[in-house]
């Protein structure tokens, strides 16, 4: 895994307030555009001091929507890192962007630039979400940004939202599939949730919205999660990243700071399940890469204790092995 430095643009660039963003919410940061080249190298300064030889190094604009910012703001961004990226510390730059501020012109700029990795705020592909959800832009939008995306050799990452307004199970999982056909080199998955001062904060305080259960969240986010998988796209993270001010201004849905790693337990516990199901009165010796210890028995030890009260926990015994990659099992019928 690279190692990212991370400068927060939060809301910077979005012609549009989606109905479910509060960027400073989300991100806990706020913006000054104020001497922004000493900012952004004072910023690469810090984070280099902690650098210990780590591979790949990134700098990464998260939040806001990088490219519908004026140019000549995107210029002094980019020409501020560009020195770094000349001495060889930073290998390249990562944005974030929506899919209606991608076109040939500026693939041309940011590849000349040195940005390597676009991440699309997709959140949907189906165009009744889209509209309810006040984003903006279509679905053709999406397909035509990955495709200009794609044509000028940048890495892309989409960004999906399940639980948006109108949005449906089955709706969800055919934007999935057409993601999935899209080809991306990543995904991140976000359940949407209620945050203050949105417009879905309004929705859901008139009863015009209902957030998916954490529960739902959780299954929906887990079947994104293997069909990506079985068609070889990394889901590089599931749930927002926790922060302080993300905690105190969710009013409702499936927020949880260890979202990410609920999923990774509920697939844990069905692929245990079933090996137990294929070698009925048989003992097994499971063997997982340590760093999976804690997904396997679950937030709070909840698949230990599921496990208990199903009469299997006697059937199975747990070996870590620090050298396994993560993710992986083996076992052995006693």
């Amino acid at each position: 895994m690279p190692f990212v430095i991370p400068y927060f643009i939060a809301h910077q660039g979005c012609p549009h307030q989606c109905l479910f963003c509060n960027q400073q919410t989300i991100t806990g940061e706020k913006f000054s555009p104020a001497n922004i080249q000493g900012d952004i190298t004072t910023t690469i300064e810090q984070w280099l001091a902690y650098r210990k030889d780590r591979g790949a190094t990134h700098f990464a604009f998260y939040g806001g929507s990088f490219t519908c910012l004026p140019e000549e703001m995107q210029s002094l961004m980019l020409e501020a890192v560009s020195p770094w990226i000349k001495n060889g510390h930073i290998d390249l730059v990562r944005l974030s962007t929506r899919p209606d501020c991608i076109d040939q012109s500026t693939c041309e700029r940011l590849r000349e630039n040195g940005v390597g990795i676009v991440e699309l705020g997709v959140q949907s592909l189906d165009d009744k979400v889209l509209a309810a959800s006040r984003r903006g832009h279509n679905s053709k939008q999406c397909y035509d940004a990955v495709g200009f995306l794609k044509n000028n050799g940048f890495q892309v990452g989409v960004q999906l939202m399940p639980g948006l307004p109108l949005e449906t199970r089955l709706s969800f999982m055919q934007t999935v599939q057409k993601a999935v056909a899209l080809k991306p080199n990543f995904v991140r998955i976000y359940p949407a949730v209620v945050v203050r001062h949105s417009g879905l904060a309004e929705n859901y305080a008139r009863d015009e919205y209902t957030p998916l259960s954490l529960n739902k969240a959780i299954i929906l986010t887990a079947w994104a999660r293997r069909r990506f998988q079985e068609n070889e796209i990394r889901v590089v993270r599931m749930g927002l990243q926790p922060s302080d001010s993300l905690q105190e201004n969710v009013i409702a849905g499936p927020y949880h700071p260890a979202f990410g790693e609920m999923v990774m337990a509920r697939e844990w516990f069905k692929r245990t399940r079933k090996l137990l199901a294929l070698h009925l009165e048989k003992k097994i010796q499971l063997t997982i890469s340590a760093r999976d210890l804690s997904s396997f028995y679950g937030v709070n030890k909840t698949n230990k204790i599921r496990f208990e009260e199903l009469g299997l926990a006697e059937r199975f015994e747990v070996v870590v092995d620090k050298n396994m990659q993560r993710g992986s099992m083996h076992y052995v019928v006693c």
